[in-house]
């Protein structure tokens, strides 16, 4: 997967566009910058857009291209953010260090996808929110009928309401739902797309 992220984020062009998730972007507003963390956050465009709005913000990949798009991203902001690169399993933040987690299209193996969200869990300060947006299974009769509205082919990787009640049981649910949005994301993310948003508060 490395190998596939490297030559995806290796062209001028970003990927999945300069302009942050538009959920994301709502679901920022309002809230008391303070530390935030992406994991999986690619070329870094949520990562500069919270660090714009005066968050501390930190950043994972997998992909060494990803991070230089965006330290590149955020030079042309004037901003810095603690982008590292390294597998999932890598990273070791102290515990409770962070008021936000951002996870924006970030799917993992579904194998994995529970223990790396418990994982993140241990890193978010207690009445800290996650703010997440994926694709949901039902995206793949999208992703099939046009593959530019992006997203894993493996359905495993895709996400249910029930997946992120599972993953998530000790969180106030203050909003989770499954619907369709079109997307308008760069080169990747284009079209009509079935996604999972959550937000919810560490209890």
């Amino acid at each position: 997967m490395k190998e596939f992220w490297n030559d995806r984020y290796s062209s001028k062009e970003f990927a999945y566009g300069e302009r942050p998730n538009e959920y994301l972007r709502a679901k920022l507003k309002g809230i008391q910058p303070g530390k935030i963390l992406f994991p999986a956050e690619g070329e870094g465009r949520n990562a500069v857009y919270a660090a714009t709005l005066g968050w501390q913000v930190s950043a994972f990949d997998l992909s060494e291209e990803g991070k230089k798009k965006a330290e590149l991203l955020a030079q042309r902001h004037h901003l810095q953010i603690n982008y590292q690169t390294g597998e999932f399993s890598s990273h070791d933040y102290p515990a409770e260090s962070f008021d936000a987690i951002g996870f924006i299209f970030a799917h993992f193996p579904a194998e994995k996808r529970a223990k790396y969200h418990k994982t993140v869990d241990r890193w978010l300060k207690k009445g800290g929110l996650v703010i997440l947006e994926g694709f949901s299974k039902k995206h793949r009769q999208f992703n099939e009928a046009d593959e530019k509205a992006g997203g894993p082919r493996d359905e495993r990787m895709l996400f249910s309401l029930d997946e992120i009640k599972s993953d998530f049981p000790n969180y106030q649910i203050i909003e989770l739902c499954e619907t369709e949005t079109i997307l308008h994301e760069g080169l990747y993310h284009n079209g009509k797309a079935a996604v999972i948003r959550f937000v919810g508060r560490k209890m």
